[in-house]
């Protein structure tokens, strides 16, 4: 066996896993599918292991895989990243950029902002994951995430763009006909309308200038994974829901959602830019990071 690692096979191989698909990643690195098969083959060979479970519909790693991808991945950005510092492509990016959002968030926030970004770099694209769940960077080989949260620690790189408010609203009719809480503990006795996707969701936290702390679990009477779907009953008056200002900012401005608790704010959260660790990365990843911190930061 050569004392050198086998360099290609480790890219080949993160090419393959990224895509999940052979002949994908033969026609992305420009190589034949019996050169990418050969190459994976041979480092499956050399590790004495199997990296990937084949059948005739799709491709899983195994638990081999798993262990060895995100190394591979590396490998794989960091020789992409020394070709383009080399030569030309640092000053003009191109490539594809693998990117994931939150629904929310990437149709009101993201998505405006992102022709102009294609426009002033034409040679790059961008492959957008919208979803509210979390996913996993490494394994499904995303570059760059947003994530809307109060991040815990990890392995990935974080970076904080800003603040995210969350409101306390209703429709006027329903604090009409409800009462208007004064504290957050009377939000027991109200009709809840939940987000699921974060930690204890059925718990609203919230604190006050002077350090006073306060939990409270409304009656639930409906639960969603994703923001948006809650905003209609919400304007029908069905109940009342805690959610971030890029949803209900619009419906606040034009009164259509009326604001209480003010005094009191939610558990902090914020929007970040999330990175798989390790580097250099290719221009155009670093680029649109630069440009989603610039833009989404204000």
């Amino acid at each position: 066996m050569s004392k050198l690692p086998d360099l290609e096979g480790l890219a080949v191989f993160a090419k393959v896993a990224e895509l999940r698909s052979f002949a994908a990643a033969s026609e992305a690195l420009a190589l034949s599918k019996a050169t990418v098969s050969k190459a994976v083959t041979r480092l499956e060979l050399r590790l004495g292991a199997r990296l990937l479970n084949r059948t005739s519909r799709r491709l899983a790693l195994t638990d081999a895989g798993q262990a060895l991808v995100e190394r591979a991945s590396r490998v794989l950005a960091e020789a992409e990243a020394a070709e383009e510092e080399a030569s030309s492509q640092s000053a003009a990016p191109r490539g594809l950029v693998r990117m994931a959002a939150p629904m929310s968030l990437g149709v009101a926030s993201l998505a405006p902002v992102l022709p102009a970004f294609l426009e002033a770099y034409p040679d790059v694209s961008i492959d957008l994951h919208l979803s509210d769940a979390t996913v996993d960077l490494i394994g499904m080989g995303f570059d760059i995430a947003l994530r809307v949260a109060d991040l815990p620690d990890s392995s990935l790189l974080a970076r904080r763009l800003r603040a995210v408010q969350r409101h306390v609203v209703a429709a006027p009719a329903y604090w009409t006909a409800h009462g208007r809480p004064t504290h957050p503990a009377d939000l027991a006795e109200h009709r809840g309308l939940t987000y699921g996707h974060q930690a204890s969701p059925e718990t609203w936290r919230f604190q006050r200038a002077g350090g006073e702390e306060a939990a409270v679990r409304p009656r639930s009477v409906l639960r969603a994974n994703n923001g948006d779907a809650l905003l209609p009953p919400l304007l029908a008056g069905t109940g009342v829901a805690m959610l971030p200002d890029f949803i209900v900012g619009p419906a606040l401005a034009d009164r259509r959602l009326e604001a209480v608790l003010t005094e009191w704010s939610a558990a902090p959260i914020a929007l970040h830019l999330v990175m798989p660790p390790g580097g250099p990365r290719p221009a155009r990843v670093s680029v649109l990071a630069d440009y989603l911190a610039k833009t989404l930061g204000r």
